[in-house]
């Protein structure tokens, strides 16, 4: 196990901005932090980082726990890099600012060159080699700070937002290095992101965080609802358009509720008394890895998340009138 975080709790002033019980992060893989601003993602990557104590609670780094002395800390940031979501490159040549950290090291010249070489290659940015790093666009500064980083040779790279602020093409080279530094490089990868479907394709495992805390399921299908006792003693929650579903919740009056898009079944044809089943048409559909990603308008836009294997049993396209079941263990009250 690369981190696991127990109980722990970063507040500023009283305000918790992290609650995080238990949280395990896997060494070798690509894992997105998915949420939406505010959620906690980039104090959460500067505590892995360990460039930010937790107000309590504790952290494991490689199966040993973590001291938060600054010679112990010293020793780990140099196992751990972050990028931040708007890097500052140094005012020189694109060529010096990935060199510089070998230079710190003292690594021999011409080991440097070969390095840094190796580097923009990989990021897609050998031929601006001389060029002035303050020249470069946004997406072309995020790959050189992801080489710079990388010139660090550590175990763990955490990118913050790496694709929020640039072009489509860079975001398709941004995520093309991901996969790289994981497959090749056999580094561990933790980034954060906004953007369900962009995570979706890059990410080994996802992680949702949503006001400090790992969340049930992704934040789009998240809704102020209203909670009210219905007939046979039923809880049933009324979203904005008037959609009732029932729910399990010993609370009532106004509420959150969050609908797990993997835990909802899609059909082209009615159910037969399927509770908690409303129509809605598909308006989009996204392929993943090994699922489909469908949104469907129900009133309300809902995102279902169908194994390939069971959507190419059904015919359905975008425009299709289709049936969505939400289960009562989909639904979680937040």
């Amino acid at each position: 196990m690369l981190y696991q975080l127990k109980n722990l709790v970063k507040a500023y002033d009283g305000r918790v901005v992290l609650d995080l019980k238990h949280l395990f992060l896997e060494k070798g893989k690509v894992i997105g932090l998915l949420g939406p601003n505010g959620a906690g993602k980039t104090t959460l990557l500067e505590i892995l980082a360990f460039l930010l104590p937790p107000t309590s609670g504790g952290i494991w780094f490689n199966q040993e726990k973590v001291h938060l002395n600054m010679s112990k800390l010293m020793k780990l940031r140099r196992k751990v890099v972050l990028v931040q979501q708007q890097p500052i490159l140094f005012t020189t040549t694109v060529f010096k600012n990935v060199e510089f950290p070998l230079k710190v090291r003292k690594t021999p010249k011409a080991k440097r060159e070969r390095i840094v070489d190796e580097l923009l290659e990989l990021v897609g940015m050998r031929s601006f080699r001389d060029a002035g790093a303050h020249k470069l666009s946004g997406g072309q500064t995020q790959r050189v700070a992801i080489a710079r980083a990388l010139a660090c040779s550590p175990e763990v790279v955490l990118l913050d937002e790496p694709m929020s602020s640039v072009d489509v093409e860079n975001q398709v080279t941004i995520a093309r290095i991901i996969r790289e530094i994981s497959q090749q490089r056999g580094m561990s990868v933790i980034f954060t992101s906004h953007d369900v479907v962009q995570t979706s394709r890059m990410a080994d495992d996802t992680i949702f965080l949503l006001e400090g805390k790992v969340a049930k399921s992704t934040y789009e299908n998240i809704f102020s609802a209203r909670i009210e006792t219905g007939a046979g003693d039923h809880k049933i929650c009324t979203l904005p358009n008037g959609l009732q579903l029932k729910v399990q919740s010993e609370n009532s009056g106004p509420m959150r509720i969050s609908i797990a898009p993997g835990e909802l079944k899609l059909s082209p044809n009615t159910p037969k008394a399927a509770e908690n089943t409303v129509k809605g048409k598909i308006i989009q559909l996204n392929e993943e890895r090994i699922h489909i990603r469908a949104l469907v308008d129900a009133g309300v836009p809902l995102n279902v998340l169908i194994p390939k294997e069971s959507f190419n049993r059904h015919d359905m396209g975008i425009g299709d009138d289709v049936w969505v079941t939400c289960p009562v263990e989909s639904i979680d009250i937040l």
